[in-house]
């Protein structure tokens, strides 16, 4: 449904914000909000009292607080962030930042929570609505700005505490700032419903994928095909004409190892050279690239082995389990094995076999700092072995049969961000006065 604009608009004198309401206020949030009020507020409550505890995994893109966490405050009063029911958070850093990760502090233990150091605090000062400062913080203006305002490297960036200070905004009268915040509680609330049905519709896509594979892979594709037990509790009865045997004897496994990253010579050569980084980032079956390649002596300083084209790479440590197709000849760091077939066996349907069986590979791992699947484990664990033609068939198979479910779940995802981006847009519409909702409301 279209909105109607507002009657009368004015000049705001913020070039960005461009037009608002003739009614409404220009002002800079600092003559709006109290920014990170003081902890000395609750120095007269005892030190054992408990309060609520949010580290940053505690607060949600989506508002909501996990509030299971709760500390006496003498053991979070120096080092943690201070706020209390009412105020508004947001979170400074990247990428949390972008991700308009923040909340409405709300159902705090006593009233008070502490949390982590990378939240920034909103008070509402007189006159200004928490529902109404928290869909601010959720505006597209209030996120390019803080983003262009931001300092610091990489993944460290953090957007400082001037820049709300300095955050020039709108503020229409206080009944209006409710009825603007209920009209984004009912609104935003039916295209979350949608995103979670969608959401809900993807998982039940991956479930029904991961069936299908595993279902292939361990049974085959014949309805009526005699079965055998396979000797192998997870694995179960298999085909009776198939084979089950140790992954040693189905492919050659080759270790990984990384150059010396002191040595420049070592780097930036034409040898691809994959990581569990790759295969993590690696969305397809089949790898091509990797981030960073290697020199000839680089390679000659490893003494890996550069395995062909249709090897499979899989991350032994830091996770288990990742795994892809090369492309083409590679080589690989530590964290990884390359899989390279032997006689009548076929890449692509261990592929689909051996992504089945992350749990199975990680619960076999060993280690303390982390966990690791050495060649022992890898090269000793089960593998089911039809004959050549019936593992291309299903590869085959399986290919066309998750490649439909693999469009269908892109096309969820399209979904879900076209309705996010509408989201987005709704809110910054009626916060910045494009959009007349009073009568909606």
């Amino acid at each position: 449904m279209k909105r109607k604009p507002y009657p009368a608009y004015k000049p705001s004198g913020v070039e960005w914000l461009g037009a608002v309401p003739k009614h409404w206020e220009v002002k800079r949030a600092r003559f709006k909000v109290l920014l990170n009020p003081s902890k000395q507020e609750i120095g007269s409550l005892p030190k054992d009292m408990e309060v609520s505890f949010l580290p940053m995994e505690s607060v949600g893109e989506d508002g909501g607080l996990n509030l299971e966490q709760s500390r006496p405050i003498e053991e979070v009063e120096t080092g943690y962030t201070y706020f209390s029911n009412g105020d508004v958070t947001y979170a400074k850093i990247t990428p949390c930042f972008e991700n308009r990760k923040g909340a409405i502090m709300t159902g705090l233990q006593n009233g008070f929570g502490f949390g982590s150091t990378e939240l920034t605090v909103l008070r509402p000062r007189g006159g200004v609505s928490k529902e109404y400062l928290y869909y601010i913080t959720l505006s597209n203006e209030f996120r390019k700005s803080g983003e262009a305002w931001m300092y610091g490297a990489g993944g460290q960036k953090r957007v400082p505490d001037n820049f709300v200070r300095e955050f020039s905004f709108v503020w229409p009268p206080f009944p209006e700032q409710q009825a603007i915040a209920s009209f984004l509680d009912r609104e935003t609330g039916k295209i979350d419903t949608l995103i979670n049905k969608n959401q809900r519709l993807i998982e039940l896509l991956k479930e029904k994928r991961t069936a299908l594979i595993s279902r292939a892979v361990t049974k085959g594709l014949g309805p009526t095909v005699k079965m055998k037990p396979s000797g192998v509790e997870w694995l179960g009865d298999v085909p009776e004409h198939w084979e089950v045997t140790r992954l040693k004897n189905a492919f050659h496994v080759y270790n990984g190892s990384t150059p010396e990253s002191s040595k420049e010579e070592f780097w930036d050569g034409d040898i691809t050279w994959y990581t569990p980084e790759d295969l993590g980032n690696n969305a397809r079956k089949n790898i091509l690239d990797s981030r960073r390649k290697i020199t000839q002596s680089g390679y000659a300083n490893i003494g890996a082995t550069i395995v062909p084209k249709s090897s499979i790479i899989i991350s032994t440590r830091a996770p288990i389990g990742h795994i892809a197709i090369t492309d083409v000849p590679a080589c690989t760091n530590q964290g990884c094995r390359s899989l390279v077939p032997k006689k009548n066996v076929w890449s692509d349907f261990h592929y689909y076999y051996l992504l089945t069986s992350k749990n199975n590979l990680n619960a076999i791992g060993k280690g303390t700092t982390f966990i690791e699947l050495g060649n022992q484990g890898l090269e000793g664990y089960l593998v089911p072995l039809p004959p050549l033609p019936e593992q291309q068939a299903i590869a085959d198979f399986l290919d066309k049969e998750t490649g439909k479910i693999d469009a269908l779940i892109a096309k969820v995802e399209k979904a879900i961000e076209k309705l996010k981006e509408y989201r987005t847009a709704l809110i910054s519409a009626a916060v910045t006065g494009k959009i007349d909702v009073r009568e909606a409301a």
